[in-house]
């Protein structure tokens, strides 16, 4: 039996983790592999009369074939602000409008930019590592507290055992994210 106390910082550990891998799982799914994928526009934000706004609140994205996207704007008026938008976010991307519709073709990757994108990916993943171990060691700090407030030391050591178990699980958990991704990009 753990005390409720502990247990309730074990609860919110296990929260902060998970928030941590749900955002590396967004992080990678903008690092695109090679395919088209409309998750690498969730960052783009267009000029909607004055106001930035989401690409995906003012058009339709979807992928027509393995190396096309194609956005569907609701407003015809948005086609040259939606092109402007994705060119200025840099992401390797050109667009091309026919004057309803832009597509977006995906070229394939060279063998140095998978390289680059290998990087990038490891270093979302060491961050993540990072955010994860700095959640175990907050958590550590406020159970050992609780023994001064007068839990029993075998239940503080329990807590902590706890922590750990739950912070290896989750670094397991993101280097099969990394695994995975890395495959994904490599794959030619």
């Amino acid at each position: 039996m753990i005390h409720e106390d502990i247990q309730l910082y074990l609860d919110q550990a296990e929260e902060d983790m998970s928030k941590v891998i749900h955002h590396l799982q967004i992080e990678m799914a903008k690092i695109r592999a090679g395919k088209a994928n409309t998750a690498v526009l969730d960052g783009v934000k267009v000029d909607y009369y004055g106001n930035p706004m989401p690409l995906n609140q003012i058009a339709g994205l979807s992928t027509s074939d393995a190396r096309t996207m194609v956005i569907q704007p609701w407003e015809k008026s948005m086609l040259q602000p939606i092109e402007k938008a994705i060119i200025s976010a840099n992401l390797g991307l050109t667009p091309s409008n026919d004057g309803t519709v832009i597509r977006i073709h995906v070229p394939p990757l060279t063998e140095e930019r998978r390289r680059e994108l290998v990087k990038r990916t490891r270093n979302e993943g060491e961050t993540a590592k990072v955010a994860v171990r700095n959640i175990r060691r907050e958590a550590n700090e406020v159970i050992k507290k609780l023994q001064k407030d007068g839990v029993p030391e075998d239940m503080v050591k329990e807590g902590e055992m706890r922590v750990q178990k739950l912070t290896d699980k989750q670094i397991v958990c993101i280097d099969e994210l990394l695994m995975v991704k890395e495959k994904d990009i490599m794959t030619v």
